[in-house]
């Protein structure tokens, strides 16, 4: 169809009635009640500042009032950005990755083929370890929770998910330790970019959910493993060659 976006227009985000159409919906018609509010609240922190304090003080309270209403509306939005498109964030943790793991000698294999078990987002192999990151964004009022070590998401369990992800990790462990001669062990997480997460990191069911950036922090500081970086450069060579890109092998040197 001419006029429309290549990359846009067979994605079901961008249909009418979709849950993202509807909450960018109702999210702009709320625009109007959001700057009475916020106009409300500057003028109150105003006026109390002027009478109780002095006025330039009162001033400065409203301007600021207003600014912090403005930032929480902003940041509520644009955490919902990659739900909105329809996305799941791998992309947007490639980036991330490229400008902070990987500088500091960790290597990051994207969109790996594990067999039997579909493409993992990232493969993270540093001196802490190794780690399978899947990707996923729900709507921002969706709730990530644990109750008694085990994953809730707006109140049920998540078999598929919780199995999916162990799946993975397993067999990619498994492949691993053979083609290095070395026990390798995988450690699966899954980067949140969209939903509530209760206090993460969350660990449940032996799974790791954050935030993007919080996820970053947990991989640093949870290591699993001590390696040198010949043993991260050996096992990187050996996922590139047992993981293979939209179904390729390669062939054993």
């Amino acid at each position: 169809m001419f006029g429309s976006s290549i990359y846009l227009r067979d994605r079901a985000a961008f249909a009418g009635g979709t849950p993202q159409a509807v909450y960018a919906e109702l999210w702009h018609r709320g625009r109007k009640r959001r700057i009475r509010s916020r106009v409300i609240y500057s003028v109150l922190a105003l006026v109390l500042c002027w009478v109780l304090l002095n006025p330039f003080i009162g001033v400065a309270a409203g301007v600021l009032v207003a600014a912090v209403d403005f930032g929480f509306a902003w940041y509520g939005y644009q955490t919902s950005s990659v739900w909105r498109r329809g996305l799941r964030g791998d992309r947007r943790m490639n980036t991330i990755f490229k400008y902070t793991l990987e500088r500091r000698g960790h290597r990051v294999l994207h969109g790996r083929v594990v067999p039997g078990h579909g493409t993992a987002d990232q493969i993270v192999v540093g001196p802490g370890g190794v780690w399978l990151v899947q990707n996923d964004a729900w709507h921002p009022g969706t709730e990530i929770t644990a109750y008694g070590g085990k994953l809730f998401i707006d109140g049920r369990t998540p078999s598929k998910l919780v199995g999916g992800l162990h799946g993975a990790a397993e067999q990619t462990a498994r492949l691993l330790s053979e083609r290095t001669g070395t026990e390798v062990t995988v450690t699966p997480v899954l980067a949140v970019h969209g939903g509530r997460v209760k206090r993460p990191p969350l660990v449940a069911d032996g799974i790791t959910f954050a935030p993007p950036l919080k996820m970053l922090r947990w991989i640093r500081s949870h290591p699993t493993a001590e390696l040198s970086p010949e043993d991260v450069e050996t096992i990187v060579r050996a996922a590139v060659h047992v993981l293979p890109i939209g179904g390729r092998t390669m062939t054993s040197t």
